[in-house]
């Protein structure tokens, strides 16, 4: 076993290797693979079915938009057009099907680009509950997922049984509870898990068999514990917008490096989108229809019946923060959206909030460290 930040450094090779090698590899074994689009789908209904669950996160950079923008406006979001860049250029030809949400309308477009261009592959899209505070949630969202496991028995050829399906819950839970305990230790002690590492450690379990990033969460924690990092005079902040499209690694370094602890994120959000336990009421699927219903992490593309003004304060609070920063990706009109109330909110409370945008082909980033780092003097010296 590789030395824990060795580990990570393996890990984040992984999470930027574009061309999906432990896809190809469960491929060549006889396996099926389905990719899902950010930023939440209930994977567990595609490992029930025996088939590796792959979360695309788009290219990050990876690759030049030279095809896709034939297909797809020039305009929106980069995550949406290096998705089917790769898609265009082969990288996915080890996925059998994908699955996409109505996170938003570009979504929703890439959804039908795909079913197009795709024509040997299965792709579904899930409607997901918009009217969360409605008494009839929690049945339409079941039903949503019988369509979606249909769908998979038809890809796979097999009959997914009610003990597969909660074998799989547990899987999932399993791992979403050593998720929470790393996000928990950065909230606590940021000084001996920096955000950044804690990313590529929850990434990885879009990548891997969930059985694989469970025990390698499990080892990782225990390292982490052991360690005897002090605390240092930095600023205390929550990052918010980056649910969807991900900020390059090397913006968050540098967020760091201009004298931030990043306390809590909504980085890679799809992968522990549910950030409660579920309920065990007999029934796998309604027991995740109820935990998105009532569970869901606060995002810009799930609805709500609290107001997320009044969640973003409660939350700054509970961490202590002294500031918000918010990146967000350029085009992304969910978080564009909510960034107006949120800075209201901010501005009311007395909250220092610092706004940075992003695109995926970002390459430099000496102006972002330099907002950050006058963001962070303002405030802890100012």
């Amino acid at each position: 076993m590789s030395a824990p930040l060795g580990r990570v450094e393996d890990l984040r090779s992984l999470v930027e290797d574009v061309t999906f090698p432990r896809a190809r590899e469960w491929k060549e074994g006889g396996g099926k693979v389905v990719g899902s689009f950010p930023v939440y789908a209930p994977m567990e209904l595609v490992h029930a079915a025996g088939m590796l669950p792959v979360h695309l996160f788009g290219a990050g950079g990876g690759v030049e938009i030279e095809a896709a923008d034939s297909r797809i406006q020039s305009f929106v979001c980069s995550i949406t057009r290096s998705t089917l860049e790769l898609g265009l250029r082969g990288n996915l030809d080890a996925f059998d099907g994908f699955v996409f949400t109505n996170i938003c309308d570009v979504a929703r477009n890439l959804s039908g680009v795909f079913a197009r261009n795709f024509r040997g592959k299965t792709v579904e899209y899930l409607h997901l509950p918009q009217n969360v505070g409605s008494g009839a949630a929690v049945d339409y969202m079941t039903g949503e997922l019988r369509r979606l496991l249909a769908t998979l028995e038809r890809m796979g050829g097999v009959n997914i049984s009610n003990d597969a399906l909660a074998q799989s819950l547990r899987a999932f839970e399993e791992n979403r509870a050593l998720v929470r305990d790393l996000h928990e230790i950065r909230s606590k002690a940021p000084w001996l898990l920096p955000a950044s590492e804690a990313y590529v450690l929850t990434r990885a379990g879009g990548l891997l068999p969930k059985e694989e990033h469970t025990r390698l969460l499990r080892e990782t924690l225990a390292e982490i514990r052991s360690r005897s990092s002090r605390s240092m005079d930095k600023m205390r902040i929550l990052l918010l917008g980056s649910f969807c499209e991900q900020p390059p690694f090397a913006l968050l370094r540098a967020m760091e490096d201009a004298g931030c602890y990043v306390l809590d994120d909504d980085l890679a959000l799809g992968l522990r989108f549910l950030d409660r336990p579920l309920a065990a009421n007999g029934d796998p699927l309604r027991a995740i229809a109820e935990g998105f219903v009532h569970g869901a992490a606060m995002s810009s593309v799930c609805h709500t019946v609290r107001p997320k003004t009044e969640w973003l304060l409660q939350r700054a609070r509970e961490l202590q923060v002294d500031g918000v920063l918010f990146c967000t990706a350029k085009f992304c009109e969910p978080a564009l959206y909510d960034y107006v109330p949120y800075k209201e909110v901010l501005e009311k409370a007395d909250i220092p909030h610092l706004h940075v945008e992003f695109e995926e082909k970002m390459t430099a980033f000496e102006h972002a460290k330099t907002q950050v780092e006058t963001f962070v003097e303002s405030v802890m010296f100012g």
